[in-house]
């Protein structure tokens, strides 16, 4: 059973899509560590944040990986 996404998983699925095949572990582990940090808080996916809000996010998150990929390159 699928169930429907709003926008922002929508969003957030579609960023992971583009990320390289290798990461997955990586992100997995993150997102493990993080869901240990804040055992029993709920993730509030509230529709407040606008298209604007949300590609403004990617795009600073895009920017901050490759300015820790090019770091990373010296």
């Amino acid at each position: 059973m699928e169930l429907p996404l709003n926008a922002p998983e929508t969003s957030l699925s579609q960023a992971l899509r583009h990320l390289p095949r290798n990461t997955d572990a990586e992100l997995t582990a993150l997102v493990e560590r993080l869901a240990a940090l804040y055992q029993g808080t709920k993730i509030d996916w509230s529709d407040s944040w606008s298209h604007e809000d949300l590609r403004e996010a990617t795009a600073a998150s895009i920017r901050r990986f490759e300015a820790e990929e090019s770091e990373e390159g010296h």
